[in-house]
């Protein structure tokens, strides 16, 4: 009696739950995207269908499939299936569990797949709580996470396991889910008289921006809420379908892949003269909540790195954006920053500082130190005077055009030059110095 009313419950969540988690693929040929590695023939479609699965990571973005793909292997497996809480369970459920393995594995001769979502939540003696069962394979891992695992995931789990990228769903794919949903009448809508537009299919695919849960949760919400014309049929156009996903799912996590590729994309695209498209990283970054004060940091040494000497003003720009973002705050300071990308992006480049920089330190590290002459260090006491420390010294306004010919480099480094400078802006004012002063040096 217990068992049938336990399912009967069962079965009354499941037909309660939301659309997304109903349409959950059960199988791999319900399985929408992730080609590269499902695709017929495909490794991973091959240790599934085999029940040969080994310890596996799945990394990928959300509503890419990743926990999707765990619960296939659960129905299709003939091992026992476990599946953890990465923010709940402790080390002693970990060796609870360590301890069943032992007994499925010596008395029933079955393995044990143990499932975890969201792994990089795991702390570091979680994480080697599992190691030594997953290393003699008493335990077969099952990880999800959207970090990237190589930075999160302790690198000996790693190394016994296979890492799968999932990448996030096309609009095609999104498409495909929307239209699955509206058509199933075991789980979806399909027992409904449903009309909906190409245009509104079209802007849940775009708007969703390859996460499948997005898509479905506005489709839910639409069937739910939108009007029914006189025949009886529910109507979702374009203008429902807007209403119904109001703001587009940045994938943006501030301490995810997303926020490094992110930052490079903005400043490869201020290095590479693009302020339009500068801007458009910058508002992804300030969308997804980014500190404003983290990316005016970057522009203040991106304006020393790239801009240099080409633009000196550049450098007082980035300080002043700096200064602004800290006085000012969100949402105001969006408008300095804007200013100051536009500003960085449209300036002169040089990496010639950067560069002479990066030249200097190489020798420093690599080079046996060379010895400053005599005429450059400082005398304090009689004795270093007497020593001819400092003797020769020419003091170069107290000679015309305020420069006399000295030599500066180290013994041993003579005629070394690491600043190269450019043709543009000020640079090429101070190339034009260089050369003068070289030329009278040679003289």
């Amino acid at each position: 009696m217990t068992d049938m009313f336990q399912l009967s419950a069962k079965k009354q969540l499941e037909n309660s739950s939301p659309l997304a988690e109903r349409m959950r693929p059960r199988t791999l040929d319900e399985f929408v995207g992730q080609k590269e590695i499902l695709g017929e023939g495909r490794l991973l479609r091959r240790m599934i269908t085999a029940d040969k699965i080994s310890s596996v990571i799945f990394f990928g973005p959300p509503g890419s499939g990743k926990t999707t793909l765990a619960m296939i292997i659960a129905r299709s497996t003939k091992s026992e299936f476990i599946r953890l809480n990465a923010v709940s369970s402790g080390v002693a459920e970990i060796k609870e569990i360590i301890r069943k393995a032992e007994n499925n594995l010596g008395m029933y001769g079955r393995r044990t797949i143990v499932f975890i979502d969201e792994i990089h939540r795991f702390n570091k003696s979680q994480q080697d709580a599992l190691l030594p069962s997953v290393e003699s394979g008493m335990i077969i891992l099952i990880g999800a996470t959207t970090e990237n695992p190589y930075f999160e995931i302790n690198p000996a789990l790693i190394s016994r396991s296979t890492v799968f990228e999932l990448k996030k769903l096309t609009e095609d794919d999104i498409k495909e889910v929307i239209k699955h949903a509206i058509k199933d009448k075991e789980r979806g809508l399909g027992n409904y008289p449903i009309k909906i537009t190409k245009d509104a299919i079209n802007h849940w695919a775009n708007v969703a921006n390859g996460d499948s849960r997005t898509a479905l949760n506005a489709l839910e919400l639409a069937y739910l809420t939108a009007k029914r014309d006189e025949e009886g049929n529910i109507i979702i156009d374009l203008k429902t379908a807007e209403e119904c996903i109001q703001k587009r799912a940045v994938n943006y996590d501030k301490k995810g892949d997303s926020h490094y590729d992110t930052i490079s994309a903005f400043i490869k695209s201020m290095r590479g003269s693009s302020p339009d498209a500068a801007l458009y990283y910058l508002a992804k970054m300030l969308y997804g909540g980014e500190d404003p004060k983290f990316i005016a940091r970057r522009m203040v040494i991106f304006a020393s790195e790239d801009i240099s000497n080409a633009d000196p003003n550049a450098l007082d720009v980035a300080v002043n954006v700096f200064r602004a973002v800290e006085i000012i705050g969100m949402p105001e300071c969006a408008i300095n920053l804007a200013q100051g990308v536009t500003y960085l992006a449209c300036a002169r480049k040089s990496n010639a500082s950067y560069m002479a920089l990066t030249a200097a330190q190489s020798d420093i590290e690599n080079k046996p130190t060379a010895e400053i002459p005599m005429h450059l260090r400082n005398a304090v006491y009689k004795a270093q005077k007497e020593a001819g420390v400092g003797k020769g010294y020419l003091y170069p306004h107290d000679f015309e055009g305020h420069w006399v010919k000295q030599e500066y480099m180290p013994i041993g480094m003579e005629g070394t030059q690491y600043y190269h400078p450019g043709d543009f802006g000020a640079e090429k004012s101070f190339k034009e110095y260089l050369e003068e002063i070289q030329k009278m040096y040679n003289d």
